[in-house]
């Protein structure tokens, strides 16, 4: 989707919305005589249209920041849980708190690359190496518990179901994105928007510059929702700073 790239959202929300502009000041000659007899009730129209564009692009930008800081505390969240459960580990039997351990540390470097990689295909290995680990932890804190049901070994077995969950809630959010059709909306604003103020600034020789300044300050807004809101495309990313200190921390403790 064209959301999951920024750099393209920019270059064609650009383009199109100069060419909207000069399409507004270069071909609508009749509705320039208009504008010119009714100039006040044009203002209205063109400013109540600048307004409700500004609010949808507030609005998007909001849902945007939202996700983020959501991707941001539900890495956090999955630090602390990998990290509980490591203590945790030591509740059960020695050898199944080794393994766990050790599965743990090679589980947190698959969190980490999740975060980090931007590539499709390591993406795939990463989620299957990760569901392989869930499943092998899953089965070796099983055992102590069901072969000796009590209160510690039920710490563990806790333990480990919050890792999976709040694994499950991380790709959750990373997958939850601004639909399309709010796209579709406000790109649709912003190209009535610029027509309107090619209309009323145009010429029928040509497009002033002037009023390039509005598709170019549409775009970077557009570009800035679509940067926020690609987790793993976008300049502004998730650093898995918790994950990468609970890795450095147990590895020299």
């Amino acid at each position: 989707m064209i959301n999951k790239y920024p750099l393209l959202v920019l270059a064609f929300s650009l383009g199109l919305l100069t060419l909207s502009a000069w399409v507004g000041a270069t071909r609508f000659s009749g509705l320039r005589e208009q504008v010119t007899a009714l100039r006040n009730e044009y203002g209205i129209i063109q400013g109540a249209t600048l307004t409700l564009l500004g609010l949808i692009i507030g609005f998007t930008f909001s849902m945007a920041l939202g996700r983020y800081d959501q991707r941001k505390n539900y890495e956090e969240e999955e630090a602390n849980a990998i990290g509980t459960e490591y203590l945790r580990a030591e509740l059960l039997p020695a050898a199944e708190a080794a393994k766990i351990q050790s599965l743990l540390l090679q589980y947190l470097d698959q969190r980490v690359l999740y975060y980090t990689t931007r590539d499709n295909n390591e993406l795939a290995k990463i989620i299957d190496a990760t569901t392989r680990l869930q499943n092998e932890m899953w089965a070796t804190v099983k055992a102590p518990a069901l072969a000796n049901p009590n209160a510690l070994t039920g710490l563990a077995v806790a333990g480990m179901n919050d890792v999976i969950n709040t694994q499950g809630y991380t790709q959750a959010a990373w997958s939850n994105r601004i639909p399309l059709a709010a796209w579709a909306l406000m790109l649709f604003i912003a190209v009535s928007t610029t027509v309107l103020v090619g209309v009323g600034m145009g010429k029928a020789k040509g497009l002033p510059r002037i009023a390039l300044v509005l598709p170019i300050v549409i775009s970077i807004a557009f570009f800035l929702i679509s940067d926020i809101d690609s987790p793993r495309r976008g300049m502004i990313r998730v650093v898995p700073e918790n994950m990468i200190n609970l890795v450095d921390s147990l590895r020299t403790g």
